[in-house]
């Protein structure tokens, strides 16, 4: 009977061991780094998750102990499973804890064949740890004292590899490449990002844009900011996609079509707020300390509106959306077109004579079906189904749908505004982020994936005038019509907005508005990696050939600004 137990001790210490390097040999063979960084985030693991399983003699209490370890490496695999590559991002922690249980539902059951292998693997794990802890099951001297040994050696030797590949780099080779470091720092981060979130109130405090207005029309104003989720520009009609996913849109000749737009982060939580706020890129620490959109509007005697799809998600575009005058989240069933519904209610029995209406839509977030009602699927089929490559056309068709579905509800949003032909009105819409459809041989799908792509940058963007609006301010929409090919990022969205409703601060950077002569054609273009940094547009930050080629075909010359003709 002891041996048995000193057997069942064994094995529980093994497969501890052998489940936490599971995600670094998936790792090893996605990540394609250079050698002597492969062998290194093997043996440092290795040696480590050798030492730590036997610190204790009892096996059970250990690997309680190294929970924390288990939860990255279930992260880590159903991330891998997902987006094929890249360790566990800060913007995946994040995603944790602001993405609704809605949602959350949505995609764990669209990538199950994942989460049923981390429960079978892990699971029964922690069960028999659990036995082991209550029959006061203890493992072998010997055994404990060879684990140790071997696992010394192999941290050891890591070590050496370590310091003999990085010349002097070993900082940033652990924080970024070598499994659970990089993990547990970009948790780290995380933590430090939530907490600026959560105390923005306090940290913005006294904070204004000292705005003006430098024209205002005797007529009445309204315009709109519309910000669409996970839109990419590769799938709609107007960027030349073989499917006519935006027919009511390519019937109109007044919508101006902004090009060659790209985001500043492919995930909600970063983008929006960005799009929302004055701060460049390359400021990002400076969102916690400025207020946004509704507040600049406010400041200039403006009534407004924050109309949202989504459910409060406790980020920081939750903090920038309350400044408006009115909040108002929309009710199941989550259609975009009850943010029409609301915006035509309220200008019914709203006196103010300057309004500015912000609608965060639900557009083409997965789950794709959901985002439309049944009527409105025109590409099937279009079944509700797993996240595979044989569903690949599925998927697809669901998503097209749901595009064809925001053209309608945008057509009939500028409708709205056409029956109300003496007001002075603009639509900007521009989506937050594309999104990964298993297009190429990678086969990526979705957005937020640590390592971007084509279809997660290029974004669906255009305006829309009144006649009112184009006789009082030709001059911008000359501007706007002009500076439809030029290159830029969705840092001009708040910009834009503030230059079409003629607000003036220190905050509103003309060279940034896409209504402006003075627009910055040479500005190049930055996106916000994992760590908050702002780095160019480019191979750098993991954009292959085949990317570079998708970009180049849409008119996207990266690492430089470029003018499209």
């Amino acid at each position: 009977m002891k041996g048995k137990k000193r057997y069942s001790a064994t094995l529980l210490v093994l497969w501890f061991v052998l489940s936490l390097m599971l995600p670094v040999f998936i790792l090893a063979y996605t990540e394609k780094n250079p050698l002597w960084v492969t062998v290194a985030g093997i043996l440092l693991p290795l040696g480590f998750y050798s030492v730590f399983a036997v610190l204790s003699r009892r096996s059970g209490r250990m690997v309680w102990a190294g929970f924390i370890f288990i939860f990255f490496s279930a992260f880590q695999i159903v991330l891998s499973y997902l987006f094929g590559n890249s360790v566990v991002a800060t913007d995946m922690f994040l995603n944790l804890i602001t993405t609704n249980p809605s949602e959350a539902s949505e995609l764990l059951s669209n990538i199950y064949p994942s989460v049923i292998a981390v429960c079978v693997i892990y699971l029964p794990m922690l069960f028999m740890a659990s036995v082991h802890l209550r029959r006061k099951i203890e493992l072998s001297a010997k055994v404990r004292s060879v684990m140790a040994t071997l696992g010394g050696i192999s941290f050891l030797a890591g070590c050496l590899v370590l310091w003999q590949g990085c010349k002097g780099e070993v900082r940033n080779v652990l924080r970024d490449e070598v499994f659970p470091v990089n993990v547990s720092y970009n948790m780290g981060l995380s933590i430090s990002e939530a907490h600026r979130i959560s105390h923005f109130k306090q940290s913005s405090e006294g904070f204004s844009y000292k705005a003006k207005r430098d024209s205002v029309p005797s007529q009445r104003e309204i315009y709109f900011m519309v910000i669409g989720e996970a839109s990419r520009a590769a799938s709609w009609q107007l960027y030349g996609y073989e499917r006519a996913t935006n027919p009511r849109l390519a019937k109109r000749g007044d919508v101006v079509l902004f090009r060659s737009i790209t985001t500043q982060s492919n995930t909600t939580h970063k983008s929006v707020p960005m799009i929302l706020s004055s701060v460049h890129t390359s400021q990002h620490k400076e969102l916690y300390r400025r207020s946004g959109v509704p507040a600049l509007f406010n400041e200039v005697g403006f009534t407004t509106y924050f109309i949202s799809n989504q459910s409060p998600q406790g980020a920081m575009i939750d903090n920038l959306a309350h400044d408006a005058n009115h909040v108002i989240y929309v009710n199941s069933p989550r259609l975009d077109m009850q943010l029409v519904d609301n915006v035509r209610e309220i200008l019914k029995s709203e006196p103010s004579q300057r309004i500015l209406f912000i609608l965060h839509t639900y557009g083409s977030h997965f789950s794709y079906h959901q985002r439309y009602p049944r009527e409105a699927a025109k590409f099937l089929p279009d079944d509700d189904v797993a996240i595979s490559l044989k569903n690949a056309e599925k998927i697809r068709n669901a998503y097209d749908n749901s595009i064809l579905y925001t053209d309608y509800v945008l057509d009939e949003l500028i409708s709205t505004m056409e029956k109300m032909p003496n007001v002075c009105s603009a639509i900007y819409y521009c989506a937050d982020h594309g999104e990964d459809l298993m297009d190429k041989k990678d086969n990526r799908f979705l957005h937020s994936s640590p390592t971007v792509t084509y279809y997660q940058l290029h974004v669906a963007s255009f305006a829309w005038f009144s006649p009112t609006y184009r006789k009082l301010f030709a001059d911008k929409v000359k501007a706007a019509t002009y500076n439809s090919g030029a290159s830029a990022t969705t840092h001009s969205v708040f910009h834009t907005m503030a230059d079409i409703a003629s607000i003036k601060s220190q905050y509103v950077e003309p060279k940034a508005s896409l209504v402006s002569q003075q627009f910055d054609r040479n500005a190049p273009r930055y996106y916000l990696d994992d760590h908050n940094n702002a780095v160019p547009l480019d191979e750098e930050i993991g954009i292959n050939a085949m990317q570079r080629d998708l970009f180049l075909r849409a008119g996207i010359v990266l690492g430089q600004s470029r003018w499209c003709e």
